[in-house]
């Protein structure tokens, strides 16, 4: 991590609502007058979308069931460290878009499936954001957790995960349910393995529980709303977390351990921008003084 040019990660599978997070970090940059550059997970995929599925076709060929894009193996990871230390010295670095659909293509003017080329970052950056699939991954050739400054998981449960994938995937992409639950399937044991480990990093997890029945989750036909979920909010370490403020601030909210509060589902943004609002004038102000 670097005190002079701070990094924030937020981490969360496919359908987690990892870009709720990143608007509404959007919304906190804008008003407080800070200065962000922004990177996505996508942008450091192994593969555009032609060379990805001869690759799929050739693990499979060769009896590898499991590959996918939550595969270490899938993604440049080491790509992705060497950004985040380099912007970590020296406040510069570089990202690429990947284009997922025809509106995008008409956006960046690169065709559906192929990455945009490599763009420098904007200069005199106050920090660096990523959003995206492996920001708190450490394992034994990347430790990106020590070069971040703030890590964010956004870890819905699993149910509501695969409902809010299906539906962003059928109704944005065009995909069928039978493709989408195909895809679940194949990144299960990633999942277990590439994902889920990256938890223990994060110093922030929100978890959404809906309370609302969501047991098979390739029929259901619509999103559980915010209003019909609770969130649990797990901090690493409470140390400085002022609960009673939060809890006071948020109504109906409570403690359920000593690390955790519980909130409404719709007091999602709500709570973010109370949490993470001073620990980004915090991180600014360091790098100011650095």
């Amino acid at each position: 991590m670097s005190k002079k040019h701070p990094i924030i990660s937020v981490t969360g599978s496919s359908g987690a609502g990892t870009s709720t997070v990143q608007s509404t970090f959007e919304q906190i940059f804008r008003r407080e007058g800070i200065k962000s550059v922004s990177i996505e997970g996508d942008a450091f995929h192994r593969y555009d979308r032609v060379a990805m599925k001869a690759e799929l076709e050739s693990r499979k060929a060769s009896g590898d069931q499991t590959f996918s894009h939550f595969s270490y193996d899938a993604n440049e990871l080491g790509k992705l460290e060497d950004i985040f230390r380099i912007y970590g010295e020296t406040g510069k670095g570089q990202t690429r878009h990947y284009v997922h659909s025809v509106e995008e293509a008409d956006r960046f003017g690169t065709d559906p499936g192929k990455f945009t080329g490599w763009a420098d970052f904007a200069d005199d950056s106050d920090l660096l954001f990523y959003e995206g699939l492996h920001g708190a991954v450490k394992n034994d050739d990347v430790d990106l957790p020590a070069l971040t400054d703030l890590k964010i998981g956004v870890v819905p449960v699993i149910n509501l995960e695969w409902i809010q994938k299906i539906h962003r995937d059928k109704d944005s992409r065009g995909y069928s349910t039978e493709a989408v639950t195909d895809v679940i399937l194949r990144r299960m044991h990633a999942y277990v393995h590439c994902i889920t480990p990256q938890f223990i990093q994060t110093d922030v997890n929100f978890q959404r529980v809906p309370v609302v029945d969501t047991s098979d989750p390739f029929v259901a036909r619509w999103i559980p709303t915010p209003d019909e979920s609770l969130v649990v909010i797990r901090f690493r370490n409470p140390r400085g977390i002022d609960f009673p403020y939060l809890t006071s601030m948020i109504h109906d909210s409570w403690m359920s351990r000593a690390n955790s509060i519980v909130i409404p589902g719709g007091k999602m943004d709500l709570a973010m921008q109370l949490i993470f609002t001073p620990m980004v004038h915090r991180l600014v102000s360091e790098s100011k003084r650095a």
